[in-house]
């Protein structure tokens, strides 16, 4: 399957806008201006968003033949991996860490565990001067320091930015709905390029499956869990959990780490009978996935999550899409794919416990609350289906177009508050799904790099000039 993004019919005057999308971009959830910590780092190495084509701290030439799995005990952070350096294919694993220091800091120079590392992966935020990486028996690893700056530029999730009317205001309202629209198609279109993009680096690496499931576990994460959603769909690969799958709830909730001894505390006795049911398959895999081995544990944001978002349910859900993965696979198929049949589909996943429970330790609810609702429906629509299915066929952009917004983004309401407060036409350039998108792109790309409070911004000038 081609995957690679089509050529967008962009104005002319919008291509200084929004320029073709460089492989090396990637969504994230993370927030720029902040430093993300180790776990993002290591779950955007091995979704493939720094490439595979490195030149080591020494100058020669490496390529990542096979990213391996990722390593849940202790150890070097990925396994079993693959590379060619100066002609010579090795096989070991690759250990990531924030300084080149911490080689010897960690305790990794004196650990055999350490001795088939092949590539030392650095981000050189606090490195200054040469150091070397050596193995127990003195073997020197070749080190590659990763691209921090690009890396950095392409964490796009916007923090909490000024709500508050910008220059862009007037510049709207003077151009017209036409040309407003037209910017607002040529950024929506340039999101979906680099959505696709992104995918298609994740599916050469991974595989076509792997990368829907990744990509479905990020959209299901809501804003506040998206990283530990997507890091739980590597440490669990897809092909782990189809090939267990009387066990793959269990997993899913083990390695999470919501299955543990204290879940069972303060349990109503339905919440119990399911817990015992998890746990008397979980019991046979926590040495290897137990949540207390890895250096780096996944970490869950409970603050201000409403109840139907809280991710013990985005897990229910996960495992539901794993015990229907061919039928939602097959609908996925641009040739199969109708969002009526999709809707149908989310419809359809039922769990005897949490079709009426919000968490391990809530009541239970008078009526069934659906896993996968229609705002979490649209995100997956929007960074996963569509960017599949447009660089495929053209045809699907106007079905695209007539999505609805769905209602609780916060970061399109700033945006549109930003660009378009009180405009006449408001539900006209803010309704649908593809303008939400494209808002998005805009204020990611001018508001947030904006350093000027907005009187530097060049998007107001370039667009009262058309």
């Amino acid at each position: 399957m081609n995957l690679s993004p089509a050529a967008a019919p962009y104005p002319a005057f919008l291509t200084e806008f929004f320029p073709a999308p460089a492989t090396t971009l990637a969504e994230s959830m993370l927030l720029p201006g902040r430093e993300p910590d180790e776990l993002a780092w290591q779950s955007r190495w091995f979704a493939g968003d720094f490439g595979r084509e490195f030149l080591t701290t020494s100058g020669e030439r490496l390529t990542i033949i096979d990213f391996g799995w990722w390593n849940h005990g202790a150890g070097p952070d990925f396994r079993d991996c693959a590379i060619t350096i100066a002609g010579e294919t090795r096989r070991g694993s690759i250990e990531l860490d924030r300084d080149a220091r911490d080689w010897d800091l960690h305790g990794h120079s004196s650990n055999p565990a350490y001795r088939d590392t092949v590539v030392h992966l650095q981000l050189g935020q606090h490195t200054s001067g040469e150091w070397f990486t050596r193995t127990d028996d003195h073997r020197l690893v070749p080190q590659v320091r990763l691209d921090l700056a690009a890396a950095m530029g392409s964490f796009s999730d916007s923090p909490p930015a000024p709500a508050r009317p910008g220059r862009c205001l007037h510049i709207f309202r003077q151009i017209g709905m036409e040309k407003t629209l037209g910017i607002l198609e040529a950024a929506a279109r340039y999101r979906i390029e680099r959505k696709a993009a992104r995918l298609q680096r994740t599916a050469t690496i991974h595989g076509r499956d792997q990368m829907l499931f990744q990509a479905v576990a990020d959209a299901l994460g809501y804003s506040r869990n998206r990283l530990p959603l997507t890091v739980l769909s590597q440490r669990l690969p897809l092909r782990t959990l189809t090939a267990r799958p009387a066990d793959a709830e269990a997993l899913l909730f083990g390695v999470s780490g919501f299955l543990t001894n204290d879940s069972f505390n303060h349990a109503d006795e339905e919440t119990r009978t399911w817990l015992r049911s998890l746990w008397d398959q979980w019991w046979r895999y926590r040495d290897t996935y137990a949540p207390g081995l890895p250096r780096l544990p996944l970490k869950w944001n409970l603050t201000g999550t409403r109840p139907l978002n809280h991710p013990q349910r985005r897990i229910a859900t996960l495992h539901l899409l794993v015990r229907h993965w061919p039928t939602f696979r097959r609908l996925l198929q641009p040739e199969n794919f109708q969002e009526k049949a999709l809707h149908t589909f989310a419809g359809g996943l039922h769990h005897p416990y949490w079709d009426r429970h919000y968490t391990l330790h809530a009541l239970p609810s008078a009526k069934p609350m659906a896993l996968l609702g229609s705002t979490r429906l649209a995100e997956i629509m929007a960074n996963v289906c569509y960017p599949l299915l447009i660089p495929e066929d053209a045809s699907f952009w106007k079905a695209y177009q007539k999505i609805p917004a769905p209602g609780d983004n916060e970061k399109s309401r700033r945006a549109a508050l930003r660009l378009f407060a009180g405009h006449p036409d408001l539900t006209q350039l803010t309704g649908k799904l593809w303008q939400q998108q494209a808002l998005l792109q805009i204020y990611e790309d001018f508001c947030l790099a904006d350093e000027s409070d907005c009187a530097s911004c060049p998007m107001p000038g370039q667009a009262a000039a058309q």
